[in-house]
């Protein structure tokens, strides 16, 4: 079913185009960039400054989480900045870097302003915002937003349509969330085609919405043979449904030891290894269909700054 894939990904914004490349990996990096596996909350130090710095040397995008509440049993605050803000921050004071969300929790927001919020930040960049969206994994917010977490699927495919509906011009729209006459507009529109939509795992849907209505698919790590599984069904689904190619992407922590040749061991959703074993996992997965993977910090013992300037010298020359 493969070879039936049209294999090139849609043009939709400058950041998309940088981050996902037909046959290639790039790398980009979860935020905060600093050490915090001690603590659920980082302390947000010179956040500004490895922004920058990884826009600097050439990584792909910065990936942004959107945890509304610190739950204590969740054990991690994210960035905690509300997310959006941070974004206008983070498009003011770097250049080439793509801004993504890693994701947004759509039933926990209106779609009006989510949608709003996203085509400003992709404006105001030059066309680097990649939002990453997802029905949520922590029940103990929706209670507090009034919100019901058993329909939580339901509310994202409502809010996931609304959002592509106000992407265009005075746009008709009948749904959940609200009803559009034709007769007013939301502005800013995008600055490319549209918002890249990148959906996360299941999101609460079946696998064929899941590959039809998303730009993208994020996912999480899984060991090489499940990884290159699930990728395939992902294709084999597009290519069912005519589609065209459309990007993976995951996530993966890592503590980048200083010996080059230093063997793994597990930590939290990744492993700890030197760039040589990094190097060897990133191909393999490169090679089962993953177009990016967003690098996370939080458990790594060495410097930011040094980290960073070691992961740009190893292994950017073979994934960007």
């Amino acid at each position: 079913m493969l070879n039936k894939l049209k294999t090139d990904f849609a043009t939709i914004n400058p950041g998309f185009a940088k981050t996902f490349k037909v046959g290639r990996l790039t790398l980009g990096l979860v935020v905060p960039l600093e050490r915090y596996d001690q603590s659920a909350t980082p302390t947000m130090e010179h956040h500004i400054e490895r922004a920058k710095l990884a826009d600097d040397l050439g990584f792909a995008a910065l990936w942004l989480r959107d945890v509304p509440f610190n739950v204590p049993t969740f054990g991690d605050a994210g960035q905690m900045f509300d997310p959006f803000v941070y974004l206008g921050v983070l498009a003011s004071v770097t250049q080439h870097i793509a801004l993504g969300t890693a994701s947004i929790i759509l039933p926990l927001r209106h779609p009006a302003h989510v949608a709003k919020a996203a085509a400003t930040v992709d404006v105001l960049s030059g066309g680097r915002l990649l939002l990453g969206i997802a029905s949520g994994d922590r029940p103990e917010e929706y209670p507090a937003l009034k919100m019901d977490y058993a329909d939580r699927g339901e509310r994202f495919r409502s809010s996931l349509n609304y959002i592509r509906a106000v992407g265009r011009d005075y746009p008709h729209h009948a749904g959940d969330q609200g009803s559009l006459s034709g007769h007013m507009d939301m502005l800013p529109k995008p600055h490319g085609s549209h918002l890249p939509l990148l959906i996360t795992g299941g999101s609460q849907q079946a696998p064929d919405w899941v590959a039809q209505n998303g730009d993208g698919w994020m996912t999480y790590p899984r060991d090489a043979a499940s990884q290159g599984r699930v990728i395939a069904d992902y294709r084999n689904r597009l290519a069912a449904a005519g589609e065209r190619d459309k990007p993976v992407m995951q996530s993966l922590y890592v503590d980048v030891l200083d010996k080059a040749d230093a063997p793994p061991r597990p930590i939290h959703l990744g492993f700890a290894s030197g760039v040589d074993y990094l190097r060897n996992y990133l191909q393999e997965i490169e090679a089962l269909g993953v177009n990016h993977v967003a690098l996370n910090l939080r458990f790594n013992t060495a410097p930011i700054e040094s980290t960073l300037d070691h992961l740009a010298t190893a292994l950017l020359p073979d994934f960007s």
